[in-house]
């Protein structure tokens, strides 16, 4: 379900990869910092793919960073580095950065707030959403799914430490991200949570929740909630940085 590669943009990315990672080995070796040399300098690679301030790329592949909660971004950022999440790109600029360098790239992708855009119809019918509204705030416990918003936030904007927002996410991406959990082809630590609860979704159940999602409109506050109200569905690892 994830938007193939495609081959002739390797030696861009590449090239770009190899730029970040030399910015970064710099900016690690050097003992008196320059003063021009800063963070946003230094994540202008990761705007190539995903946007000005973070703020998502215009091909519904790349996510926005911008406002994600810092602990996410930076277990994400881990999770490419040593291999859970699977994108050679990713991967080769990450490869040989510090866990101090990975938060500090996370915070400041966290201390954006650029708009959004506004939501783009999708082709669902009225019952298929209905089934997303269901299945997001409602769960659906003869499956065994627990509700979206029971880890994510009542505003489903995420919750801090370390749970993503899920609101303002193109589908094709939040499609591609819940395909690549149902094949086996993204993990978390474990216990993987996401994992489990993918695996008791239909594909009409994944179709109809993404559809919801992608039609919603981002709230005036968009920021994470600041801590979890209630116990969690299920136990999920690295729920903290």
């Amino acid at each position: 379900m994830s938007k193939p590669f495609l081959p002739f943009a390797w030696p861009q990315l590449f090239a770009t990869a190899l730029l970040f990672a030399a910015q970064a080995a710099s900016a690690q070796q050097s003992v008196v910092p320059d003063t021009l040399d800063t963070i946003a300098q230094r994540v202008a690679a990761c705007t190539v793919c995903h946007g000005k301030e973070g703020r998502a790329g215009s091909d519904g592949y790349y996510p926005r960073l911008a406002g994600k909660p810092a602990g996410y971004l930076y277990n994400q950022l881990v999770n490419f580095r040593d291999g859970k999440r699977t994108y050679p790109v990713m991967t080769a600029m990450l490869d040989n950065m510090s866990d101090a360098y990975l938060r500090e790239i996370a915070q400041y992708f966290a201390d954006q707030h650029p708009p959004y855009p506004p939501p783009q119809p999708t082709q669902a019918t009225a019952a298929e959403l209905e089934r997303g509204r269901q299945l997001v705030h409602e769960g659906d416990k003869a499956k065994g799914i627990p509700a979206c918003i029971a880890c994510h936030g009542t505003k489903l904007t995420g919750t801090a430490p370390a749970i993503p927002g899920l609101i303002g996410l193109p589908r094709d991406y939040l499609l591609g991200q819940i395909g690549a959990w149902k094949i086996g082809t993204r993990h978390a630590a474990q216990p993987d949570c996401m994992a489990q609860i993918v695996q008791k979704m239909s594909s009409a159940d994944i179709s109809a929740a993404t559809a919801w999602l992608a039609e919603q409109h981002v709230p005036a506050d968009a920021s994470p909630a600041p801590r979890l109200t209630a116990k969690l569905p299920l136990e999920c690892g690295k729920l903290s940085p």
